[in-house]
């Protein structure tokens, strides 16, 4: 255990003043100094363990279960039409047996490295020599909602308000740049649990983000300011705020509000210009397939995740497809899986090229995943079911090892048979690039010592330079 961070999070707290923060959605001890002033850029809460290799990551999280075996992951047709056991699956132990339906895409062998790539991915193909593929991840969760909980907190279960990857990453490393947030979310996400700051207070949660003129809606002040005049009202607002805290020091939900609003009030002047793309270069814009109807929307988020990766912000969460069970899921029929491909093919290849002309690539980390993977047979239909036993991530930039595969799965693409990383390895894959280890990160609520990161998580060394 880190002596250093286990400095900053041990308070005692009395019973009654514990089942109060509980209640109001606030869980646990003061983790740090509640009403500290702003801490300055590349403020640490000394838990970094050894020198990061990136500056920011990108966390590409496509909601509703992506099928591996469509994508990523190639399986011969020999079991097509055949059934196989499923023992195991889901929430049911008992033996069963589904057909294996069909894959019908086509795979194409990519850059020097040959890795196969699907006809839905022909963009990201172009770029693979710069992506680590993953094929032998697994979660224990078979639904949805407790599938994504899991791949955000690396946790089963709400017994405990675990923080997000996001939470963790604020949390342990601050503020690059104190007039934008540490950890930005993109998209609407399946659940409110990838953006919590859970235990560690709502002060680390993300903070929503949307492209256009109007980044965060009534960011704006209501009349116009010069510079000067904006900035002495927040100077005359942090003075306030110092008398403020002398008498409310003890109240959490007070201390996330108080920098909500004073960040906000530094975004005013920095964050319209953030997501102002009119000097980004047209071939830039194209390159993001922005202005195109079926890539518009996704491009421009990525290419906002790119300016503030530039600009210092630590994690940019971009969720495609969220809400309800997510728009990967594909029961019915794996052709819904065509539109959400091409939505998001172009801009994802236009994000890694775009950050490796500009030199970024080496201290971005790019990281694409989903919360499982497709099983190999149908619900008497043409989709597949959730599959938590084996499915593809992969990640690409700073300190990665790209044009590589690493893991695999069976024969039909169920189970991760080779290299099996859970999802919390690739967390502390994350944490790891950005400096941190994993096993190091632990805090206390009410006593009990609590992970950050589930213990015997290890970074996936396979895939790392060095």
């Amino acid at each position: 255990m880190s002596a250093d961070l286990h400095s900053h999070v041990r308070r005692p707290v009395s019973r009654r003043r514990f089942v109060f923060e509980t209640v109001g959605g606030f869980l646990g001890t003061s983790l740090s100094a509640l009403w500290a002033q702003d801490q300055p850029p590349g403020f640490t809460r000394g838990i970094r363990q050894s020198e990061p290799r990136v500056r920011s990551v990108i966390f590409l999280f496509m909601c509703g279960g992506v099928s591996h075996i469509d994508t990523f992951d190639p399986k011969d047709q020999r079991w097509a039409g055949k059934f196989i056991d499923a023992i195991g699956f889901g929430d049911n132990l008992a033996s069963m047996r589904r057909p294996v339906i069909p894959c019908h895409r086509k795979f194409t062998r990519y850059g020097q490295s040959g890795i196969p790539v699907s006809d839905w991915f022909p963009q990201v193909g172009s770029v693979i020599d710069d992506i680590a593929v993953v094929r032998s991840m697994y979660c224990r969760e078979s639904n949805h909602f407790p599938a994504v909980i899991e791949m955000a907190t690396g946790y089963r279960g709400r017994q405990l308000e675990h923080p997000c990857l996001g939470g963790w990453v604020n949390y342990a490393l601050g503020t690059a740049n104190r007039n934008l947030p540490t950890f930005v979310n993109l998209g609407k996400p399946t659940s409110p649990v990838q953006l919590t700051g859970g235990y560690l207070g709502a002060e680390h949660s993300a903070t929503p983000f949307q492209s256009g003129a109007t980044p965060i809606p009534n960011l704006q002040p209501t009349e116009k300011l010069l510079p000067k005049d904006q900035a002495h009202r927040l100077e005359t607002l942090s003075e306030l705020n110092r008398g403020f805290r002398q008498h409310y020091e003890t109240e959490r939900a007070i201390a996330a509000r108080r920098h909500a609003y004073e960040l906000a009030g530094r975004m005013q002047l920095s964050a319209p210009e953030t997501v102002d793309f009119s000097r980004e270069p047209n071939h830039i814009k194209t390159m993001y397939g922005i202005d195109e109807k079926q890539t518009d929307s996704f491009g421009r988020q990525l290419l906002l995740a790119r300016r503030l990766a530039e600009r210092g912000v630590r994690f940019i969460q971009v969720c495609h497809a969220g809400g309800g069970n997510g728009g990967w899921d594909s029961h019915g029929d794996m052709k819904s899986h065509a539109p959400l491909c091409r939505q998001t093919d172009q801009p994802i290849a236009g994000l890694l090229r775009d950050l490796k002309q500009r030199g970024l690539l080496d201290t971005t980390l790019v990281v694409w995943t989903s919360e499982f993977g497709r099983t190999p047979w149908s619900q008497n239909t043409i989709g597949r079911d959730h599959n938590p036993k084996g499915f593809t991530s992969w990640l690409a930039g700073g300190g990665v090892r790209g044009g590589m595969v690493y893991g695999g799965t069976d024969e039909v693409g169920y189970r991760a048979v080779k290299d099996r990383t859970y999802i919390a390895d690739l967390q502390a894959t994350i944490l790891h690039q950005l400096g941190l280890n994993a096993e190091q990160m632990e805090v206390e609520i009410n006593g009990r010592p609590v992970r950050l990161v589930e213990r015997f998580a290890e970074p996936i060394h396979g895939i790392l330079v060095g």
